[in-house]
């Protein structure tokens, strides 16, 4: 079990590793003994200092908008080896701002336009590690989610373009999987988790009775890359304690 999990002498990037949920995966990554490199929007890794869920010590950053046209096939990679490709950007907006059409079109772009051009940057690289492509969606993607029609959109495409993928590329030596957590608590939850009676309701949803951790997530990451996920391909795993059962 613990060598399958050891990643020592593989390179792995985690795009919206910067902060939450990616920041959990990528020093996962790291504590495996991976070379971790990460993307995130702002000017430098010392941007981040002293934001909350935000730990870049010991992984190599790099600013890269996605949502930005161009922006991702522009970029000339720190490194030539890729073995794991973790595709964790993600945006939402409240107050029915993803009503609006360039509201809901900022969304799309990021959590799902952005997927495409991340995996298609990086297919070369995969295809010659055989490596594994792991998307990062969210349950919304099984339910209504009432005010963010671009955020329930982009996720369901994310688990689609995950099954695709999935069936394309295995031929090719990649694997293809995603994780669709529930709610974590990030930075983009805090619409929920900053409101005791709104957090008190919805953790009587979640069997587990919690909130999930980025380390929940990682751990599923770290399984979906190593050999013990060999025979695991296209598949959306959910991890939200129990909430959409």
């Amino acid at each position: 079990m613990k060598k399958a999990l050891d990643f020592s002498g593989k390179t792995v990037l985690v795009v919206g590793g910067s902060s939450g949920i990616g920041n959990g995966i990528a020093q996962a990554f790291r504590a495996q003994g991976a070379e971790v490199h990460v993307w995130g929007t702002r000017a430098s890794a010392a941007a981040y200092a002293g934001s909350e869920g935000s730990d870049l010590s010991g992984l190599h950053y790099a600013q890269v908008d996605v949502a930005e046209r161009g922006a991702v096939q522009a970029v000339v990679p720190a490194f030539q080896r890729l073995d794991v490709l973790v595709l964790c950007q993600g945006t939402v907006l409240y107050k029915r701002g993803e009503f609006q059409a360039e509201g809901f079109r900022k969304v799309v772009e990021v959590n799902l336009n952005s997927l495409m051009d991340c995996s298609m940057k990086f297919f070369d690289r995969l295809k010659a590690s055989s490596g594994s492509l792991i998307t990062v969606s969210s349950t919304a993607a099984f339910h209504a989610t009432r005010g963010n029609p671009a955020y329930n959109a982009s996720k369901a495409g994310a688990v689609g373009l995950t099954r695709t993928l999935g069936q394309a590329w295995a031929g090719e030596g990649i694997r293809v999987n995603g994780i669709a957590p529930g709610l974590v608590d990030t930075k983009l939850t805090k619409v929920t988790t900053d409101h005791p009676e709104r957090l008190k309701a919805t953790l009587q949803n979640i069997p587990a009775g919690r909130l999930g951790l980025p380390a929940d997530m990682a751990g599923v990451a770290l399984f979906l890359a190593s050999p013990l996920a060999a025979y695991v391909y296209g598949q959306t795993i959910p991890v939200d304690g129990g909430l959409i059962l």
